[in-house]
């Protein structure tokens, strides 16, 4: 008996025949050796729909490899399907150091998605507008976010709490996120990690913890993500934010990290933060949880406890071993093994490794790698001071604005002479262009640019 290909998509009964609903099946329970099996060989065959889910499963493993892949993936299938257009048009704006060709590229696609109505769509074109605006002149994105909101477009709120978040005026705008959000919480659960924000920064009480109680029966009927609990658990333990509420963090992430190993590592964090939640023995027991489930999350925190000597002894060689497992993955990891190299802390100073380590994380957004590169190249210790990096690095270490690193800075830059200055200007603007527009989003903005059940 031969199967055809129209059946071999959607029935299992031929065997050895490759199976959409068998991938996507296999996806929802975690097997993605199984779905991308399927999705590769009906990819292979030119399903549109199987090469959005193969690239899809490709982003999610940030591999750098696998990303450029999955760019490849969404192409072949973006002449024909408005969800490829969509997918693409994201992986475009998220790209680090993407031309202004690209920019636009993606500007097109999402626009087209769009018009076929996909959704997210409107929050990455205004993430786009609004971390881009030398590649949209023309575009203000505030009457933009506006028209769409005029239009009444489902995702404008949205936008428009991005916009705030953006341009740091979100605590000037508390009462429109409320607003907002309570509209829209019911079809975008982003609206519980919003509300919660400013519920803490209000500081009512009463209203978060009706909030809470909504979420953890939307979450109970499945209508809500373990992913948003545990950013609502990461809100109210955020001093930033406003009092913390550490107990009930607590409370929100132990029933659901068994399901969601991430938030073993909130766990930890919440008992590193306030150790009086737990000792450190229930610490390295949420760490081994998180480890096991492969949570680079987990090696970088156990290794900052040894970096560190926090709850344990301090063991420079011991914090190198988790941070060299959280590299690729976790960004502070390089900044770490950075430091470790720089200050000598294996008995000598490796300026080397140091630096690339130091260099990575900064091009990757962690602001205190430039400081520290620029102390590198000052200092001079175990390698010769290179005055024009120095220069350079601490330039854009004073976009930390701290004390520190503005008046190394300041002095740097009076102790060169008018030729070196001007060089040390050009390498500058290099290292800038290098870096692109590299952006540092919150995992707030992160999760508003996935705003719900898509990843990307």
């Amino acid at each position: 008996m031969v199967c055809s290909l129209a059946l071999a998509v959607s029935l299992a009964g031929c065997a050895g025949l490759p199976d959409q609903r068998l991938a996507n099946e296999a996806l929802k329970r975690g097997d993605t050796a199984t779905a991308a099996a399927n999705y590769q060989q009906l990819a292979d065959l030119g399903y549109s729909e199987a090469q959005v889910g193969l690239a899809d499963l490709q982003v999610d493993s940030r591999d750098p490899a696998q990303m450029k892949q999955a760019e490849a993936t969404y192409r072949a299938a973006a002449s024909v399907s408005p969800r490829a257009q969509a997918r693409l048009g994201r992986l475009l704006v998220a790209k680090p150091g993407a031309t202004e060709a690209e920019h636009h590229e993606a500007e097109g696609l999402l626009k087209k998605a769009s018009a076929a109505g996909e959704g997210n769509t409107l929050i990455p074109l205004a993430m786009l507008y609004l971390q881009y605006p030398h590649s949209f002149p023309n575009v203000d994105a505030q009457k933009q976010i506006s028209q769409w909101r005029a239009e009444g477009k489902p995702e404008a709120g949205l936008a428009q709490v991005l916009l705030y978040r953006t341009q740091g005026t979100y605590d000037q705008h508390l009462d429109d996120v409320e607003k907002i959000c309570k509209a829209a919480i019911n079809t975008t659960d982003i609206c519980y990690v919003e509300l919660a924000t400013v519920y803490q920064k209000k500081a009512q009480p009463e209203q978060q913890a009706e909030l809470i109680k909504q979420m953890q029966a939307a979450h109970t009927r499945g209508a809500v993500s373990a992913q948003r609990v545990d950013s609502v658990a990461r809100v109210l333990a955020d001093p930033a934010l406003g009092k913390t509420d550490e107990k009930t963090a607590q409370s929100l992430l132990e029933p659901i990290a068994p399901g969601y190993p991430a938030s073993w590592v909130t766990l930890a964090q919440l008992l590193y933060d306030f150790p009086e939640l737990g000792d450190v023995d229930q610490m390295m027991k949420y760490l081994d949880n998180g480890r096991a489930a492969d949570q680079p999350r987990a090696e970088l925190l156990l290794g900052k406890l040894y970096y560190e000597g926090k709850m344990v002894p301090a063991d420079a060689k011991v914090a190198e071993e988790h941070f060299q497992k959280a590299v690729g993955r976790e960004v502070a990891a390089d900044y770490y093994l950075g430091q470790i190299y720089r200050r000598g802390y294996l008995g000598k100073v490796y300026p080397q490794k140091a630096l690339d380590h130091l260099l990575t994380a900064a091009r990757n957004g962690q602001n205190s790698a430039d400081f520290a590169i620029a102390q590198l190249f000052s200092q001079g210790k175990g390698t010769k001071p290179d005055p024009l990096n120095a220069y350079v690095f601490s330039q854009l270490a004073k976009a930390q604005n701290t004390p520190q690193a503005t008046e190394l800075a300041q002095t740097l830059e009076a102790q060169l002479p008018p030729a070196q200055l001007a060089e040390a200007q050009r390498l500058l603007k290099q290292e800038q262009a290098t870096r692109g527009a590299l952006s540092q989003n919150t995992p707030q903005l992160q999760a508003l640019q996935e705003d719900g059940e898509e990843s990307l």
